[in-house]
C-alpha cells in the first residue's frame, strides 16, 4: 500500500545532508510526489539495467546493493537508515548499475526521479548538496578499489574488522555487521577463502566466534594490517 511520508518521516529525511540546502518550497515539492512503503526482508527494489525511476531513501531497516553477472552475485554495500541509494543514477536519468534488496522489515520512501531532477536544475543549494553527496561516493568507490587491488585478502579482512571496531565504539568485542557467506561476497572472497582468513588472524589476535568478534592484541592486529585514512576513513 502507497502512503505519503507523515511529518515525522518529514524531518528525518529533512536532515540529511542532501536536503540541507534546498529550499522549504522545494522540498515540499519533492515530498508531495513522494510516498512510502514497507518491505519485507529479501523484497528486490529495483534491478540493475532497469531505468532510474525512485530515488530511495532508508527510513527503517537495511538494504543490500549487489550485482551480477554470468551466474556470479556480489555485495557491493549495505545501506542502513537514514540514507539514499542510488542517487547517480537518479541525476543522470541512467540505468542502475545496481540491484538492491530489503535485507530485514524495511521502511522506505520513493521520491519521483522525475521531480529530483525537476528541482536539480532550479535549486542551486540542493544542487551543490548533490553535487557533494556524489563527489563523496565517488571518493568511496576510490577507497574500495584500492581496498581490492593494493590488499591480500587476509589484509582486506584485517582492515575491514579494524573499521567495524572504530563503528562499535573501540571495544575489543563486537558483532559482525554481515552474516559471513555475505561479507566473503563484500570483501571479494569465496566462504572458503574467507574461513581461511579468520584462521590466518588468529596469531594477529583476532578470534571470531560465529558473528562476535574478539580482539585480543589491538597492536599486532593494527602492525599487520596497517590501516590508511586514504583507503580506511570513509568520512574524508
Amino acid at each position: 500500500m502507497r502512503l505519503r511520508p507523515p511529518e515525522s518521516d518529514f524531518l528525518d529525511i529533512r536532515k540529511l545532508e542532501i536536503f540541507s540546502g534546498i529550499s522549504d518550497d522545494h522540498f515540499a515539492s519533492l515530498m508531495t510526489g513522494a510516498y512510502v512503503q514497507n518491505f519485507p526482508p529479501q523484497i528486490e527494489l529495483i534491478t540493475e539495467s532497469d531505468p532510474s525511476d525512485f530515488l530511495h531513501i532508508v527510513l527503517t531497516g537495511s538494504v543490500d546493493l549487489f550485482s551480477s553477472w554470468n551466474d556470479r552475485e556480489t555485495s557491493m554495500a549495505t545501506v542502513r537508515p537514514v540514507s539514499t541509494f542510488i542517487l547517480a543514477a537518479t541525476i543522470k536519468d541512467a540505468p542502475y548499475l545496481m540491484s538492491a534488496r530489503t535485507l530485514e522489515k524495511s521502511r522506505i520512501v520513493l521520491i519521483p526521479s522525475t521531480d529530483i531532477r525537476t528541482v536539480f536544475e532550479i535549486d542551486a543549494g540542493f544542487a551543490r548538496a548533490v553535487v557533494n553527496e556524489l563527489a563523496q561516493c565517488y571518493r568511496t568507490v576510490v577507497k574500495n578499489t584500492k581496498d581490492l587491488k593494493l590488499r591480500t585478502s587476509l589484509e582486506r579482512l584485517a582492515n575491514y574488522l579494524l573499521r567495524q571496531q572504530i563503528r562499535a565504539g573501540g571495544t575489543s568485542e563486537f558483532e559482525l555487521m554481515y552474516e559471513k557467506r555475505r561479507l566473503a561476497s563484500f570483501l571479494a572472497m569465496t566462504p572458503e577463502n574467507l574461513s581461511r582468513s579468520i584462521k590466518g588472524l588468529v596469531p594477529y589476535g583476532v578470534n571470531v566466534e560465529g558473528t562476535t568478534v574478539t580482539i585480543t592484541n589491538q597492536a599486532d592486529l593494527e602492525l599487520f594490517a596497517k590501516p590508511n585514512p586514504l583507503i580506511d576513513d570513509y568520512t574524508t
